[in-house]
């Protein structure tokens, strides 16, 4: 069975900065791309961020330049790394992972979600 554990949100002033975990426990043969979204009260889950298996990088334009996203395949743990955040930042953020199983199935996975808050 595998599960993503989240960790590293909380409230920070605007300006601030936060480093999000996402660390995949039980076996797995690979790990795919892996990924952050978020979603505001009220608002549709959003993409921030995906890495892939070859380190490529995609952002979107509101995270662009403040945030970096990267990877630790031995720790099966993906990172975010939030400089400059901005009040418009507050949001739930949830990791997903797409993982490829020794039967070769690959399903996409997701956190349960930390809560970023950043105050104005």
């Amino acid at each position: 069975q595998v599960q993503l554990v989240e960790s590293g949100g909380g409230l920070v002033q605007a300006g601030g900065s936060l480093r999000l975990s996402c660390a995949a426990s039980g076996i797995t043969f690979r790990i795919n791309v892996m990924g952050w979204y978020r979603q505001a009260p009220g608002q549709h889950r959003e993409l921030v961020a995906t890495i892939t298996s070859g380190s490529s990088t995609n952002y979107s334009d509101s995270v662009k330049g403040r945030f970096t996203i990267y990877r630790d395949n031995a720790k099966k743990t993906v990172y975010l790394q939030m400089n400059s955040l901005k009040a418009e930042d507050t949001a739930v953020y949830y990791c997903t992972m797409g993982i490829t199983s020794y039967s070769y199935t690959t399903n996409n996975y997701w956190g349960q979600g930390t809560q970023v808050t950043v105050s104005s």
